[in-house]
């Protein structure tokens, strides 16, 4: 009898084939709905990145079933409800380190997108403006970077960063961290008061709800810049927008959104935004790491 892995987002086509070798079937059809819950009560793993959500529902139709392990084929693992899946007998895994060094690098990106306004005279030239004296930038060599979490992809962040010549200081619930030694550690107030740049990396917890409101922003310097690449909940889109038209924030970036794809036409059609559609990991590299670190998953639980 065959043994299927479902890929319902996809998986890289090296780590496929290297999966088939082992013996398996790998399906990467997308299912939804009523396909999903009958085809994860036929399969032994399945695999999902961001688009698939296994809620207490789909679970409760795997009880009993083949499916014994679920990975989430990237960082976060909020879109599994993991402590129920766990209850039931589920094993829960995801691949915490293979994409860190592919997110920071699109952070800083949107950085250098924002303090020289690459992000809209990219638009702009291209419907026939030329806006050379509107678009006098900053350079990051020098400013304050603010890292709310100083987990994997903030650290890598942080390096990076560090070699630009900017000065970081950070926040992350567990405390201090040796790890990166030049980096400060400050309370989120004063994070928020002496950023010139602040770059969230921190799970969205249904608990905690929304980090960045109003009430943060009034906190943060005037003419802050904003980059979130870790979960678009964290940040109220609504506050955002009222931060960008008071000149509270100076501009913003975006690869996460409240509601994937994004519907928010405030949000895309902002001029002060710059926008990516949930990219943090996609890189050939990173896909090919994220194959290798769920391989190897398998291999151990399977």
């Amino acid at each position: 009898m065959s043994r299927i892995i479902l890929a319902n987002d996809g998986i890289a086509a090296n780590a496929k084939l290297e999966l088939e070798k082992l013996g398996y079937v790998v399906d990467t059809n997308h299912y939804e709905g009523e396909e999903l819950e009958k085809r994860i009560q036929e399969v032994e793993c399945i695999i999902i990145r961001s688009a698939t959500k296994i809620r207490e529902s789909l679970i409760d139709k795997a009880v009993g079933s083949k499916l014994r392990l679920m990975i989430r084929a990237g960082v976060g693992l909020d879109n599994i409800d993991v402590k129920y899946a766990e209850s039931k007998g589920f094993i829960v895994r995801n691949t915490p380190s293979a994409s860190s060094a592919a997110v920071a690098e699109l952070a800083i990106g949107h950085m250098f997108s924002l303090a020289r306004y690459i992000y809209i005279s990219n638009v702009t030239m291209r419907n026939g403006e030329w806006n050379k004296k509107a678009y006098k930038g900053i350079e990051l060599a020098g400013k304050t970077l603010g890292l709310v979490g100083f987990g994997r992809i903030s650290r890598e962040v942080a390096k990076r960063a560090l070699a630009l010549g900017m000065d970081v200081i950070y926040f992350d619930i567990s405390g201090e961290s040796s790890l990166v030694p030049e980096c400060k550690f400050v309370d989120l107030d004063e994070l928020y008061a002496n950023s010139d740049f602040i770059s969230l990396h921190i799970p969205f917890i249904k608990e905690v709800g929304t980090v960045i409101g109003d009430n943060e922003f009034q906190k943060m310097k005037d003419g802050v810049y904003l980059v979130d690449t870790a979960r678009g909940k964290v940040v109220s889109e609504d506050a955002l927008i009222r931060a960008l038209d008071s000149g509270k924030v100076a501009a913003a970036a975006l690869d996460v959104f409240e509601e994937e794809p994004t519907r928010n036409e405030a949000i895309y059609t902002h001029p002060k935004i710059s926008l990516t559609p949930h990219i943090g990991a996609s890189t050939s590299e990173a896909q090919d790491r994220i194959g290798i670190e769920t391989i190897n998953i398998i291999k151990e639980i399977l």
